[in-house]
């Protein structure tokens, strides 16, 4: 191995412990107690090295969260594609978001802690515009096929996701470890009304 491909190692060894590190304390301390000088203090470098890999937290976060757009994308699809009908891959990635959000906390603060993000940011952030085109592709076909295929379909998709945060939010709040069944009855009973809803 020569000196270039060395040193290529060693910065994605070192850009690998820097996104490492920044895991553990927001899985151990959370999201708000992150720091550059607590990333440099675990690993054992200066700041300067921080910043020579990512230009501020911010940007730590942004590859934390296009993860976890990533990985909530690749379970709404397994969930589409158990389906033919659109109005049943909707009910089918109601729950696999629903899934998600428990099973992977740390992601879905730190995705939707501020609640959706921007459309300047999607459209900026290519994990995020994948996982909102996945949503509105099913939301357009359901839209088609109903009685009033000229309804917003943009509006649709507010109200589809608004529905799923809001009872995951409110699960949150209760500091509810999972659901229990009575609650992943609510979700399905609201995603199921929402399908109808469009069907007119």
């Amino acid at each position: 191995m020569g000196v270039a491909e060395r040193k290529i190692r060693h910065k994605e060894q070192v850009r690998g412990a820097i996104l490492q590190s920044a895991w553990k304390i927001a899985t151990e301390e959370g999201w708000q107690t992150l720091s550059i000088r607590k990333i440099a203090d675990a690993i054992e470098y200066s700041v300067p090295v921080i910043y020579s890999h990512f230009e501020n937290k911010e940007a730590i976060l942004l590859e934390f969260t296009k993860e976890g757009f990533t990985l909530l994308t690749q379970e709404l699809l397994k969930g589409k594609e158990s389906e033919q009908e659109p109005g049943c891959q909707l009910v089918k990635m109601a729950k696999a978001y629903w899934n998600f959000a428990f099973e992977n906390k740390e992601y879905y603060q730190l995705m939707f802690g501020l609640g959706m993000p921007a459309c300047e940011m999607v459209n900026t952030v290519p994990e995020m515009k994948t996982f909102t085109d996945v949503m509105i592709s099913s939301i357009s076909a359901a839209i088609a096929q109903s009685k009033n295929p000229d309804a917003e379909v943009f509006m649709k998709y507010h109200a589809y996701w608004s529905i799923l945060h809001g009872l995951v939010a409110i699960q949150v709040i209760e500091k509810s470890v999972y659901p229990d069944e009575l609650k992943q009855k609510v979700l399905q009973d609201a995603i199921e009304g929402f399908v109808r809803g469009i069907g007119g």
